[in-house]
């Protein structure tokens, strides 16, 4: 493949950006961005360069910003730079340093678009990214809009590579001598895009080589089907719900019996509201059974079943959205920027009962069912695993020298009003396996 020529006409069949346009590129000095940098100078745009120092890796994060500078001056373009204080804002904020980084790094980028005319930002996601958020979505359970991989546009953030996989990006980078720096956080198995990066891919196209190619036809057709099911839904939703006074009213009883009502509803409520998987499977289990008045949460929307169907309100109060409710048989539910897996275990079954943090063995028959996520708050205590008294959560964390950021992002597991896990660190020792337990509920933190 020529990567100049091929760019070119994919930015063109795409309409990306046309000759009046002015682009930034969000140019982290990875190979990904600094050759995404030099085809955009060899096809002769006009474009500004920005980059974000996260200043998370200290040394690693100053050299990352002197090459980005270097190579924006060679090849006559602005350079923007802005040092953020990332781990102030996850402190501020309790997100992960992910979601913290990319709301930073987007206000900025639309901050220097209004200030200097740019009509386009440039990231430089490329088809491999693509891949890994399919396989990253499926094992999330989302629905088929999650499989679609990423988008090529999203307003004015374009992607122009994404015609391009990994390998044929560095070996353009190297054909051309192209400086680049790699973040050393690529090869750690902590996060979840990592381990399918890193071990699941590969293994992949040991049995299809192809596979790359054969995955961008793939989510070349989910997203055709997406865009089919979306002009359905919007259908459907001009038919069953009304909108007054801020409440939107979904009425599920005037479903067509011929549509999968399941899937309709859950479209309705992912796509508009952003409701998760599980909180809509929950719902159209309390529907299912005829429940009034059950209330289920987006982060930004409460839904509230009624006898003919559902009402959708903009949330308005100051509720934790991380709070969540791990209704019995769930498979998994999600906590910043984790999931928790859940697996119900004869005991007989168990092999290994020294198992590491992000795993906790409960003894299943003491626990009271729906089980409750939430952060700690002060006042929280716990019967550490090995203890015998009580020890309050934030004692424990300063024991075990959790900084600051961690802290504020700690989760806890309920059962009723104890706490059975401060999760990814000790479980509480009056839930424990003993000799007399029949059955285990494993809980399996990851990363995502």
């Amino acid at each position: 493949m020529n990567l100049c020529e091929e760019f070119s006409r994919y930015v063109g069949r795409n309409a990306l950006v046309t000759p009046d346009d002015r682009i930034l590129l969000a140019v982290s000095g990875g190979v990904d961005s600094m050759v995404m940098l030099r085809l955009f100078a060899a096809a002769g745009y006009r474009t500004g360069v920005a980059h974000c120092n996260f200043q998370l890796r200290g040394a690693e994060s100053d050299e990352d910003e002197v090459l980005v500078e270097q190579e924006a001056a060679r090849h006559g373009m602005p350079f923007y730079n802005r040092r953020f204080d990332t781990a102030a804002e996850m402190e501020r904020t309790g997100d992960s340093m992910e979601i913290a980084a990319r709301r930073l790094r987007y206000a900025w980028f639309d901050e220097l678009s209004r200030a200097h005319g740019y009509t386009a930002v440039a990231v430089a996601h490329h088809a491999d990214d693509s891949i890994e958020t399919f396989f990253i979505n499926l094992l999330r359970g989302t629905g088929l809009r999650g499989l679609t991989g990423i988008s090529v546009q999203n307003g004015r953030v374009i992607r122009p590579l994404m015609f391009a996989s990994r390998k044929e990006i560095l070996e353009y980078a190297v054909a051309h001598r192209i400086p680049f720096r790699e973040d050393s956080s690529n090869r750690s198995t902590k996060y979840l895009r990592n381990k399918i990066r890193l071990g699941l891919i590969p293994r992949i196209r040991e049995i299809n080589p192809k596979f790359t190619g054969l995955m961008r036809r793939n989510l070349a057709r989910l997203t055709d089907a997406q865009r089919f099911i979306n002009h359905g839904i919007e259908r459907i939703r001009d038919r069953i719900v009304t909108t007054e006074d801020g409440t939107d009213t979904i009425r599920t009883d005037r479903i067509d019996p011929a549509f999968p009502r399941g899937f309709v509803i859950y479209e309705l409520l992912s796509s508009a509201y952003g409701f998760k998987g599980d909180v809509i499977d929950a719902l159209c289990r309390a529907l299912d059974a005829g429940l009034s008045g059950r209330r289920f949460h987006s982060r930004d929307y409460t839904a509230v079943t009624d006898r003919d169907g559902a009402i959708v309100v903009r949330r308005t109060e100051p509720d934790d959205p991380c709070e969540a409710t791990v209704p019995e048989g769930a498979p998994r539910i999600y906590c910043g920027n984790s999931v928790l897996y859940f697996e119900r275990l004869d005991i007989d079954t168990i092999r290994n009962f020294g198992v590491p943090e992000h795993i906790a063995q409960l003894d299943a028959d003491k626990l009271r069912a729906p089980l409750t996520v939430r952060r700690w708050r002060e006042g929280d205590w716990f019967i550490p695993y090995g203890m015998a008294g009580k020890k309050k959560v934030s004692d424990f964390l300063i024991d075990r020298k959790v900084p600051l950021p961690e802290k504020q992002r700690q989760f806890v597991l309920l059962s009723g009003d104890d706490i059975v896990w401060v999760i990814g660190r000790r479980i509480d020792d009056r839930y424990r396996l003993t000799a007399s337990t029949e059955n285990v509920l494993r809980i399996t933190k990851e990363i995502v």
